[in-house]
């Protein structure tokens, strides 16, 4: 890819997590990836150094702020002020995985609303725009007062379910929760398959309640679709009841693997056959105990395509035209 001087030279930079994904991208743009230092000092304060210009560059950052995510939050925002100390051009920051945005509004009396200070913070640290992906709630995009760029996986994921559509025979997509409903419709429409519904209630942080399925499944491939895997309660149990319904496999997938708390546990002792996520989060060895149920897809040709277009002043948009799309 060819890339416009007049709109600076495009840098990528990468934080400490996210090393191994912030690498494709800068294949994907035929760049080398941008050299900076992150020390942590003995009383846990994070240093962090630019090894290379960035005056009047476009630059990028990309650090997706999961485990360990207030260590990473403070990495962000420190590199961030790195740049703009050292003259950047823009600053966009890319959180392929948008730490604290479940904690979106207040559901009880004196309660934070977390992913608004988060996105204060990085807009006080004098981003100039933010890319994410799959955000948990899309009126995140509202937190901010810089543009924001929502991107969707739900391409990767299409793309790989289409490869693999023969072995799936009579597919039914099955939406976990009431919410999830229109993103499970549109993988439906895409993969020529059947919908149902679960209808849940949430009892706690990490335990959910799987009421009655609306539809059949009895025959079917199952695949359900979510933004995240985090404790696998919702997946877990949801699996269990469409197979008592008469399933004959259970497939999930989320562009989040959180995986946090019991999920390993969980999805391990599952009915589940297979668990497909994307690399906005690294698995690392922490998934070992799913390793045979584990199929890991890269977003980096996404984020390199979209960081490519920012660069242009291209439409982001133009991405997802024939796609599932982002969660309205």
């Amino acid at each position: 890819m060819r890339h416009d001087p007049q709109n600076g030279q495009l840098k990528v930079f990468s934080g400490r997590h996210s090393i191994e994904l912030t690498k494709k991208i800068c294949d994907r743009l035929a760049i080398p990836m941008g050299v900076a230092r992150t020390t942590t000092f003995p009383d846990g304060e994070i240093f962090v150094s630019l090894d290379e210009d960035v005056r009047g560059s476009d630059c990028f950052l990309v650090l997706s702020t999961c485990t360990p995510v207030n260590e990473n939050l403070m990495e962000l925002l420190i590199t961030l002020d790195c740049l703009r100390r050292a003259s950047a051009g823009q600053v966009t920051v890319v959180l392929p995985y948008y730490g604290y945005a479940r904690q979106d509004r207040k559901d009880a009396g004196r309660v934070p609303i977390t992913a608004k200070l988060v996105a204060n913070m990085i807009t006080a640290a004098r981003a100039d725009r933010v890319v994410s992906i799959d955000l948990h709630a899309a009126q995140i995009q509202g937190f901010f007062d810089i543009p924001v760029d929502h991107l969707s996986a739900s391409p990767v994921f299409l793309d790989y379910f289409r490869s693999i559509r023969s072995e799936l025979n009579e597919l039914c997509l099955v939406s976990p929760d009431v919410g999830n409903v229109k993103v499970a419709e549109s993988f439906a429409n895409f993969l020529d398959a059947d919908i149902a519904i679960i209808n849940k209630r949430r009892i706690s942080g990490d335990k959910v309640s799987t009421g009655h399925l609306i539809g059949s499944v009895k025959g079917k491939t199952v695949l359900m679709v979510d933004d995240m895997i985090s404790t696998a309660g919702t997946m877990c149990e949801a699996a269990k009841l469409v197979m008592e319904e008469g399933a004959n496999e259970v497939m999930i997938a989320a562009t989040h693997a959180v995986l946090s708390g019991k999920a390993m546990e969980r999805i391990s002792q599952s009915p589940i056959t297979r668990v497909v996520v994307t690399n906005t989060i690294p698995l690392g060895d922490r998934c070992d105990a799913i390793r045979g149920k584990l199929v890991e897809l890269c977003v980096s040709p996404l984020l390199g395509d979209a960081i490519y277009r920012i660069h242009h002043k291209q439409s982001v948009s133009a991405l997802f035209r024939n796609t599932a799309g982002a969660k309205r």
